[in-house]
């Protein structure tokens, strides 16, 4: 009987033991789907919308192939929609029915002029949404194609050589744009792919139970053969001498080799089950974890009966301008290009990523430097942490959603004796860079406000916004009048210049005296005016704002008594103006003076507070 049952163990075991395998082979799911969508025509750009890279769950496998270079980025819909609907392009869907991609060709489109919002100084209520200039007439389609290359407004990017293949987790409003990264038409064919869940969970437990009842077998096999031994009835007395010591040693040796066949028998034993529990992974085993929650559990929840907008609104969508991540990567690259740019001194790439105050101080920069390179006065721009980060708050609007601006503090990793350095960033257009508009160091001291955090951002505030204790734009007129009156500046009880002796040492009356106590033969005369920078102006927490403005401060010096002057040998204004001689007519020097204030709300007992700033010697020459 033991030998019956020991077979039907053996052949229990083979069956379970087959069913494992053969879950694990020729039952085996696919471990992946995939999508493709072929472009038929040519196209400059193709764009993958967020409902096909959603098509099924999981992270998506992208993989373009064409002629030539393939590039492939995914950033927000709104951005990547905003840079491609100048030039016709493919969108790929997902249509649902049929499970497949689709295709769709869309032409270029071009914006008319948008009238300018009022600028309203008269409000009482801080802003609620930003007040951005409309959005300049877009030019006509270029016949030439434009690289996305290197774009600010992708979260990341990828390029290969005839194909790139790269997997991503775009979680909802992602899209991702593919083009050749040259003149070349995009990629003629896209396949997006997400993994399947093709875990046997009873491939586990069928190897497992197999192996058990073969162990069973075997067992019940090894006592069959000893009770068969056993059942041979009684043996009969051996005759003593030589016949009946040779049947000893015989019983001996058979006792032997049973001892072996045992130990044959348990190896089997033993190695079968640890063989099979060693080849099973987790895909080969049942979950017993509970459910995720259901979506209504872990939803965001919607805005609250003071959010939502009044009936008949439609709800306004607004987004920072830059996320976290894309910041980050946009610092490095303006981090790496200032430095290689600082050591090469190269004025025409400047425009590249520099505007306004931040570019003029650094053109000068470089042509004092190339006559005296010990002489330096740009902000280095390091290459972060980011301590700091205000993005606009901006229309998710892909047709309004320009100009953007961006506030940044930077820390320098290398050295924690050097001030922070706070940066104003502003981008133009969908197709054009983040630029730096002002490069400022913050001084020690001043606390620096509490701000949205940067997945929200602040609103921007309109120059002439009457809410605050100042309007941005009277800001630099205001602290310009403090420079050239001191305390006697009606505007001088408005600001806190404690921590900072900048009002001081620009004071247009000490530093007249100054010089000309040492140069009696020189009339010096100081102006301080507001500059022709733009004003930017982002909201905080507590309804003030950060304001970012210029003051243009010039000194001329002209010669008494029919006499002559010039500058002096190896100074910078001599070296950026060229003029070596002396003049009877004088010379003159102009400063600019980028400034970071903090100006409270109107009916709060706070003063204005200088953050930051950064002074630049911009010309020299004589007066003409």
């Amino acid at each position: 009987m033991r030998f019956v049952l020991a077979i039907v163990a053996f052949v229990a075991a083979a069956v379970l033991i087959g069913l494992g395998i053969a879950q694990r082979t020729v039952f085996l799911e696919p471990a992946r789907v995939s999508l493709t969508a072929a472009i038929d025509e040519p196209a400059d750009y193709v764009v993958i919308e967020p409902d096909a890279l959603a098509a099924h769950p999981g992270k998506q496998t992208l993989s373009a192939a064409g002629d030539g270079t393939v590039f492939l980025a995914y950033g927000r819909s709104s951005d990547v929609e905003a840079w491609v609907r100048s030039s016709d392009h493919v969108t790929v869907r997902y249509d649902a029915e049929t499970d497949a991609l689709v295709t769709e060709r869309v032409p270029a489109e071009t914006d008319a002029p948008a009238e300018e919002p009022p600028a309203d100084g008269t409000a009482a209520e801080p802003p609620a949404a930003p007040t951005t200039p409309a959005t300049p007439e877009a030019p006509a389609a270029d016949t030439a194609t434009l690289s996305p290359a290197g774009s600010d407004l992708w979260l990341d990017q990828f390029t290969g050589d005839r194909r790139v293949t790269t997997t991503i987790a775009a979680p909802e409003g992602i899209s991702v744009i593919v083009a050749s990264g040259s003149e070349d038409p995009a990629p003629d064919q896209v396949v997006v792919a997400w993994p399947l869940d093709n875990s046997t969970p009873w491939a586990g437990p069928l190897l497992v139970g197999g192996s058990a009842l073969f162990v069973v077998g075997l067992v019940l096999l090894l006592l069959g053969i000893l009770h068969h031994r056993r059942s041979r009835g009684p043996r009969r007395n051996l005759p003593k001498g030589p016949r009946g010591l040779r049947r000893g040693a015989s019983q001996a040796a058979q006792s032997r080799a049973l001892g072996k066949g045992r130990r044959a028998i348990l190896a089997p034993i033993v190695l079968v089950p640890a063989l099979a529990l060693t080849a099973c992974s987790a895909d080969y085993w049942p979950s017993f974890e509970q459910a995720p929650q259901s979506d209504a559990a872990t939803a965001t929840p919607g805005p609250t009966e003071s959010e939502a907008p009044a009936e008949g609104e439609p709800a306004e969508e607004s987004l920072p301008a830059v996320t976290e991540p894309q910041m980050e990567r946009i610092m490095r690259t303006i981090s790496e290009f200032t430095v290689a740019t600082d050591e090469a001194r190269a004025s025409d790439a400047l425009e590249t990523r520099f505007t306004g105050p931040a570019l003029e101080a650094r053109a000068a920069d470089y042509t004092i430097r190339g006559t005296l390179p010990d002489q330096t006065q740009a902000l280095a721009i390091p290459p972060g942490p980011l301590s700091v980060m205000l993005p606009q708050q901006t229309s998710a609007d892909p047709t309004t959603g320009w100009p953007r601006t961006v506030l940044t503090v930077m820390e320098s990793s290398e050295d924690a004796a050097v001030a922070p350095t706070a940066l104003v960033l502003q981008q133009d257009a969908p197709r054009d860079q983040y630029h730096v508009l002002y490069t400022m160091s913050l001084v020690p001291g001043p606390e620096f406000p509490d701000v949205a955090p940067a997945s929200i951002g602040a609103p921007i505030i309109a120059p002439e916004y009457k809410g605050l204790t100042l309007a941005p734009s009277q800001v630099s007129t205001a602290f310009a009048d403090i420079l050239m009156k001191g305390a006697e500046s009606e505007y001088a009880p408005l600001f806190d210049l404690e921590g900072t002796d900048l009002d001081d040492t620009l004071n247009a009356t000490a530093r007249a005296n100054e010089v000309q106590g040492a140069n009696p033969t020189i009339t010096l005369s100081v102006s301080a005016v507001a500059g022709d920078a733009p004003v930017v102006a982002l909201a905080t927490n507590d309804a003030g704002a950060l304001v970012s403005t210029l003051v243009r401060r010039t000194e001329q010096s002209r010669p008494n008594d029919g006499g002559t002057t010039g500058f002096k040998e190896n100074t910078p204004a001599r070296a950026l103006s060229g003029f070596t001689e002396q003049s009877a007519k004088g010379v003159q020097s102009t400063r600019d003076l980028q400034l970071l204030f903090y100006v409270p709300a109107v009916g709060t007992d706070e003063p204005i507070r200088l953050l930051g700033w950064s002074e630049s010697l911009v010309s020299a020459s004589e007066v003409q």
